[in-house]
């Protein structure tokens, strides 16, 4: 979500008050949001139309519909809410685009390779113009090269393709990262002020920091490396930073993190930051000031503040680290970004955290502690249009089960009915708005 960072404490403000207030348009047909969920099993997309007053799923007419992709790793909505994309495959990897029709079904499907393989995670810009997947393996640029994969391990990479008017991709093009790429974000614009025109080299737009100073409108992504492959047996799991051209969607490291070419991965040194024993996701918080990684093997957390001063370097908190389930393996910010929310994969909860908006600190679980969902929770996913409802995909219960946060404390309750049945093997869930009517309450 885009959010300027002048008018976020009086946004927030607004949102608190037609949340407690019920005024929201999504009361004229009942349905706040749509969520889909994609099947493991089958690659087929679930859908529901999310209750605007108790937050109850019910199944869409024409559910599930047939999807494309082997084993979809994960699924993600463009910004606008009238695309989603659903990541798939294997050693053969692709991504397609589905378009949100007025009825929350999903139309079209076009196909895209990817640049890699065993895609694990993605990301969009705040402007809908990139859509990032970070991958499992190269695939070498020169023919007659070997073939990468889980007998003969190599680095990984991001393919980045340009996202046209109308949700369909361009070309992709790609940048290789470390060993085992499990997790990308891409933070916001860092001006205050009406950026000038943008260098002719570079791309890089000047104007007013957030930060004070002038400089020049830098978006910053990040990428966690989990390591532990053939090539980097002594590595450090690594959070590594890159600056985007805002034009291409290009990624270039940040500053100076060395890439050693004997082991394939960028080195957690320099502006690059160690990431835990086995980081799972990552989450950037909606002003794009922190960066928050989850370890399954730790069961703990870590953040990171960024710098805004032209740099995106990020220095650990010193509240580091935060508790987590058992076995953390996917992290959300909720819009007005208050509050965190953590997945745990072999707890069966979601924990959730307040989030200290001076310092980045995560405050322990909200309220009254951790929500429990159905076996196996995957990905969780809170809806933008009220912001109060939440929802997990559970695999091994092949279900989604439903909560309803509290905007005042963080606390989240069961809605009624859930869980909710779901297709075999749900791997993943994203909501997106019922339109782009004025219930959205946090409009990209």
């Amino acid at each position: 979500m885009k959010f300027n960072r002048i008018t976020r404490t009086a946004k927030a403000v607004g949102i608190s008050l037609a949340i407690g207030l019920g005024l929201v348009a999504c009361s004229r047909d009942y349905t706040c949001a749509y969520v889909y969920a994609i099947s493991g099993a089958t690659g087929s997309i679930s859908a529901f139309a999310v209750d605007y007053q108790s937050g109850v799923l019910t199944q869409l007419s024409g559910s599930p519909f047939s999807g494309q992709a082997t084993n979809p790793s994960t699924i993600i909505a463009s910004p606008n809410g009238k695309t989603i994309y659903v990541v798939g495959g294997t050693q053969n990897s692709v991504v397609t685009n589905y378009s949100v029709g007025s009825d929350g079904k999903i139309y079209g499907g076009t196909t895209y390779n990817i640049t890699g393989s065993y895609p694990t995670a993605a990301a969009i810009d705040s402007t809908g113009k990139h859509l990032y997947i970070t991958y499992t393996y190269e695939i070498p640029p020169y023919s007659g090269g070997p073939t990468y994969g889980p007998t003969l391990v190599g680095p990984g990479g991001v393919t980045i393709f340009p996202i046209n008017s109308d949700g369909t991709l361009g070309t992709p093009s790609n940048v290789n990262v470390g060993n085992n790429p499990v997790g990308i974000v891409v933070g916001v614009p860092n001006c205050t002020a009406t950026p000038a025109l943008p260098s002719t080299t570079t791309g890089a737009v000047p104007c007013t920091l957030s930060g004070g100073g002038s400089g020049y409108e830098n978006v910053f992504a990040y990428v966690v490396d989990q390591e532990g492959s053939t090539y980097s047996p002594g590595a450090q799991p690594t959070l590594v930073g890159f600056v985007q051209n805002p034009t291409t969607g290009a990624l270039t490291v940040l500053g100076d993190t060395p890439y050693n070419s004997t082991l394939k991965t960028y080195q957690s040194v320099g502006t690059a930051a160690q990431a835990g024993v086995k980081p799972s996701a990552v989450a950037i918080d909606p002003t794009g000031r922190y960066v928050y990684v989850v370890d399954e093997a730790q069961n703990l957390g870590y953040g990171y503040q960024i710098s805004y001063l032209a740099t995106g370097y990020t220095t650990p908190l010193v509240s580091n680290p935060f508790t987590t389930g058992l076995y953390p393996v996917a992290i959300t910010i909720e819009p007005r970004g208050k509050y965190v929310y953590v997945a745990n994969y072999n707890s069966n909860t979601v924990s959730s955290y307040s989030l200290t908006s001076a310092t980045g600190a995560l405050g322990g679980s909200a309220a009254v502690g951790n929500f429990a969902v159905s076996t196996g929770p995957t990905c969780v996913s809170v809806e933008p249009a009220l912001g109060v409802y939440l929802f997990t995909s559970n695999r091994l219960d092949n279900s989604i089960s439903g909560g309803k946060l509290s905007p005042e404390t963080g606390q989240v309750n069961s809605v009624p009915n859930t869980p909710f049945p779901t297709f075999n093997l749900p791997n993943c869930v994203v909501a997106v708005p019922n339109g782009s009517h004025s219930s959205q309450l946090d409009n990209p």
